[in-house]
């Protein structure tokens, strides 16, 4: 009998503990899932090498360069860039003074240093972009101008110094292809809104056209983006300030590995986002400037099917350190987001101006669809946003018929130890689908004052707050 009561009291005794178990686990299975651990950030940063090249120097100027700022100095600089890289790299310099030039191609092991007093002037005659070059409009690969600096299919590759790249796009060239009067556009002249531009390109990309199939550039009207490394592995920016881009300032595309320190953008024509990876990963963005005439910073992983036919998605990038200044976001994820963006880390970063309209943005539809998942905030000072401080929005639409069947997921958006002092229309606004929810948002230690309508949130899990005020009202 006592052995018969042992054995009831230990099968008991383990019932009990199994339910209890079972029950813990099945409990934590519907608390919000978060790993905010800027730890992970930290190892994102160390696995980024720092590209190293040999300690040798060719100077443009002993390849003809001449600093008038009128000459084309193309062929100067191709040539110093091709003796670098047989030479088995190096550094190629720029030297003090003003240099014209067409588009530059970057191959591997070469560092284009921009000495002091260095100014790069782009030319602004169509035909030195050409012949077409493989690169990517608004997240859909093409045969395109090419970009003004460019690397296609690279290593070890590094932009530096302390000089000036000057697109010298304007209201007379480039930019009145966006179809908008205030950047000089004409009524009845080419725009990139014409049948024979973005619509015929987005034709070819649901129709999987090949890419080598999809040619524009001369004829057409879609700009090139300013720094785009293409396919490329351990890219360094640093130091150099660009101004007057004409279309997407740094945007590097199917990238790995990729360092920006200390660039200052200051561009302020359609679409200059200041830096767009997209489709890319391990990515450490520091101690930047932007000040833009559209995203500071825009995360994107491509556009509708060519997005869903690329399938990379943008990962393991961290911000810090930055200075936003007039940009439509701070830091923005979307729109081209088709193949998804995950493990975003932004911390110790100022956005501050009476033309910042947004702090966080997330911005898809469902043509577009993606998903983003895990992005973390933490310490971040606001002075003034017009519209809001964190914006997700499964509507945007700068287009017509932008509603398709490809519902997006947004989840794990944490922001921590925030002050803002002038929130603008919003503090908070979420616009997600019914059919899939935006879950698991939480704001924790965030201050935000000054915003008109305190919250704005539809087709949501109830965001969580924690020691959270607006407008000084405890949430």
């Amino acid at each position: 009998m006592k052995i018969i009561s042992k054995i009831s009291f230990s099968l008991s005794f383990l019932i009990i503990l199994f339910a209890l178990v079972f029950g813990a686990c099945k409990n934590t299975k519907k608390e919000p899932i978060t790993i905010n651990n800027f730890s992970a950030a930290d190892e994102i940063i160390k696995s980024i090498q720092v590209p190293t090249f040999p300690d040798t120097n060719f100077n443009i100027m002993s390849f003809g360069a001449i600093a008038d700022g009128e000459t084309n100095n193309s062929e100067a600089i191709k040539k110093a860039i091709e003796a670098c890289f047989n030479a088995g790299g190096g550094k190629v310099i720029i030297p003090s003074g003003t240099f014209l030039t067409g588009p530059i191609h970057l191959k591997s092991n070469v560092n284009l240093h921009l000495e002091e007093g260095s100014i790069v002037l782009f030319s602004t005659n169509k035909e030195d972009y050409l012949p077409a070059v493989h690169t990517s409009y608004e997240g859909q690969e093409l045969m395109n101008y090419s970009p003004l600096i460019y690397a296609y299919r690279q290593k070890n590759i590094a932009v530096t110094g302390k000089g000036i790249f000057n697109g010298q796009a304007s209201n007379t060239n480039w930019w009145p292809w966006c179809g908008k009067e205030e950047f000089g556009y004409i009524a009845n002249t080419p725009r990139q809104a014409d049948e024979h531009n973005l619509p015929r390109l987005w034709e070819m990309s649901e129709n999987n056209t090949p890419v080598s199939e999809r040619v524009f550039a001369d004829g057409y009207q879609l700009r090139p983006s300013f720094f785009e490394p293409f396919e490329c592995e351990n890219i360094l920016l640093q130091g150099v300030t660009f101004t007057n881009a004409p279309f997407w300032v740094i945007h590097p595309i199917k990238s790995n590995y990729i360092r920006v320190d200390g660039v200052t953008v200051k561009s302020h024509g359609p679409n200059n986002d200041g830096c767009d990876p997209e489709y890319s990963k391990n990515i450490h963005i520091n101690n930047c400037t932007f000040d833009t005439g559209d995203d500071c910073i825009a995360i994107k992983s491509g556009r509708n099917n060519d997005g869903r036919r690329v399938n990379i998605p943008s990962e393991n990038i961290v911000i810090e350190n930055c200075d936003m200044k007039d940009g439509h976001g701070g830091v923005v994820i979307g729109s081209e987001i088709s193949a998804g963006v995950r493990n975003v880390y932004v911390r110790n970063c100022k956005m501050d101006s009476p033309e910042l309209e947004r702090a966080i943005r997330i911005k898809t539809n469902t043509l577009r669809g993606g998903f983003v998942e895990n992005v973390f905030v933490k310490n971040i000072h606001v002075g003034q946003v017009k519209e809001a401080v964190l914006k997700i929005n499964t509507y945007y639409g700068t287009y017509a018929n932008q509603e398709g069947s490809f519902i997006p997921s947004i989840k794990n958006i944490h922001l921590e130890d925030i002050i803002v002092e002038n929130g603008g229309e919003f503090g908070v606004l979420i616009k997600g689908r019914p059919e899939n929810p935006v879950k698991n948002v939480t704001l924790t230690n965030v201050h935000i004052e000054g915003a008109k309508t305190p919250l704005s949130i539809e087709n949501s899990e109830p965001v969580v707050f924690k020691n959270t005020t607006i407008n000084g009202k405890e949430y």
